[in-house]
């Protein structure tokens, strides 16, 4: 592989206070994880931790030893702040409450 193609995949995260989208070019065959390390997003967010934050390729899960493919958008989630099925049973007893 090594006269292989440079393939271009993106790495998104969004905090609270910023979003940000990342181009790189890599070469075939990298996994999730050196893509996220080469993009210097862990630098800039110091509160992504990889063992605890989760990551997928266009909204759909991965794993950080998966590779990457030509055009791939990697997304590191942060985790979530209330449970969804907590939040909706908050919103429907606020609604009865009305």
């Amino acid at each position: 592989m090594a006269n292989a193609e440079p393939i271009l995949v993106e790495v998104a995260y969004a905090a609270a206070h910023a979003q940000i989208v990342r181009q790189l070019s890599v070469e075939p065959g990298v996994s999730i994880e050196q893509v996220i390390r080469r993009s210097g997003i862990l630098e800039e967010f110091p509160e992504i931790d990889l063992a605890l934050n989760r990551v997928g390729i266009f909204a759909t899960p991965a794993r950080l030893s998966d590779r990457v493919s030509d055009g791939d958008r990697i997304e590191i989630y942060r985790p979530l702040i209330v449970d969804p099925k907590e939040a909706r049973r908050r919103r429907a007893l606020k609604r009865a409450k009305a």
